[in-house]
């Protein structure tokens, strides 16, 4: 049987190496290890995000007994000492004598006796000594960076954007466990009647706080393996990532365009919202993701979704035609959903915004040639990041008289424990 904090271990490894995201590594390895039962694969999970999102303060707690510090490790023996003291720190109903064992097993297969004394010396001293203090940072910005685990120029980067209260909520909240929502397909069934049927299956449901059609499962093991979803009752996306499709308010027979649409959540909810009449055209630069959306479709019992396979900043008219609803759902850092991936706030840098923010514009300004005038378009990102969001508006009715901006929503991961969003209405004369 396979060994989950071993699997956990390789997890973190190929993430730090290859910068690899945890969700899709930590997904490659539960299906290669079908054998492993639901104890051990909620542990695998639990490790893997837990470890990631703690990484500043564990290191925090854990360089002291290091001379060397951190940096100079392997990158193996860094992720198991972080791995181990996560468990010591906030797994506590695992024993600690079990914790410094399995740790000082895992060098054994991967190090000399060396190694393994290092990782053997370092954890019992972190048991044995008083956990190191964080009084003795005396920057606001450092501490909050350090107690909840983010880059300090990011933190930074939220203080002076929103406030180092703010800032420090944000933080906070990205380290909170996200609950499960799900979004009820109306052309199936009503939301009452699915929760009805969740419930009769042992799941603990509610609705969400904002989205009309949102579900909230609180466990929601083997969910996607469940009758309801494999006949399209539902879709599991974020409770904010639910508001996006409402905000353009397309209608039936209305011709749509989606213009970053993989994997498709937001083009299933705008054929939901169409009743199934229209057209909504699907439009994403990658097309091996397009599949995505057909399956999705398919699932869902939707018939007016058509995949396309343009890039988005030089797509013309000519081969997609005009629409009378756009939505521009652009890539972004991600800084909205850290809680559900972790990695992205160790991997992106301040450059990294910069050239997000032109591709954006320039998404933006490609999806206003398409729209006919009177139409109606929403830019949307799940990040938080001004440079992203607003200021991209902002440029964009700089360069666009004949656009009038109407709604605009910032929502916070702790505004009501969903992610990160932001979304702009347009209207063009």
């Amino acid at each position: 049987m396979a060994n989950p904090r071993a699997l956990a271990l390789d997890v973190l490894i190929k993430v730090e190496e290859q910068k690899a995201y945890s969700h899709l590594v930590l997904n490659q390895v539960l299906n290669k290890h079908r054998q492993l039962d639901l104890r051990d694969r909620h542990l695998l999970t639990e490790l893997v995000y837990g470890t990631i999102q703690h990484q500043r303060l564990l290191d925090f707690y854990l360089e002291p007994f290091l001379k060397q510090g951190m940096a100079k490790l392997d990158v193996w023996v860094k992720q198991l000492l972080r791995l181990s003291a996560y468990q010591l720190f906030f797994l506590t109903r695992i024993p600690s004598y079990a914790v410094v064992n399995e740790a000082v097993k895992l060098a054994k297969k991967r190090g000399h006796r060396g190694i393994q004394g290092l990782i053997n010396g370092v954890l019992r001293n972190l048991l044995r000594e008083p956990k190191r203090s964080l009084d003795t940072i005396c920057d606001p910005v450092e501490r909050i960076a350090v107690e909840t685990s983010h880059p300090t120029w990011l933190v930074a980067r939220w203080a002076e954007q929103y406030g180092l209260k703010t800032a420090q909520e944000i933080c906070r909240a990205n380290n909170e466990r996200p609950v499960l929502t799900v979004r009820v397909n109306p052309l199936k069934a009503s939301k009452q009647e699915v929760m009805d049927h969740l419930r009769a299956l042992g799941y603990h449901v509610s609705e969400t706080a904002v989205a009309q059609q949102g579900l909230r499962v609180e466990n929601p093991a083997k969910l996607m393996e469940s009758s309801l979803f494999k006949q399209g009752y539902f879709t599991i996306q974020s409770e904010s990532s639910m508001l996006v499709a409402p905000l353009l308010r397309p209608e039936p027979g209305m011709k749509v365009l989606d213009l970053c649409a993989a994997p498709g959540g937001k083009t299933t909810h705008l054929a939901e919202l169409m009743d199934n009449r229209g057209h909504v055209v699907a439009n994403d630069v990658h097309a091996h993701k397009l599949k995505l959306i057909k399956k999705a479709a398919k699932r869902l019992g939707i018939t007016i979704i058509n995949v396309t396979a343009y890039d988005g900043t030089t797509v013309s008219s000519g081969q997609l035609g005009h629409f009378e609803r756009i939505l521009v759902d652009a890539p972004c850092s991600g800084f909205g959903v850290i809680k559900h991936k972790p990695d992205l706030k160790w991997h992106k840098r301040p450059e990294d915004i910069k050239h997000i923010a032109e591709l954006q514009l320039q998404l933006l300004t490609r999806a206003a040639q398409l729209l006919i005038p009177g139409g109606q378009l929403v830019y949307s990102t799940c990040t938080i990041d001004r440079e992203e969001n607003e200021s991209v508006i902002t440029r964009f009715l700089e360069d666009h008289p004949d656009f009038e901006v109407g709604e605009i929503r910032q929502i916070f991961p702790q505004d009501f424990g969903s992610d990160g969003f932001f979304m702009a209405k347009l209207s063009k004369a």
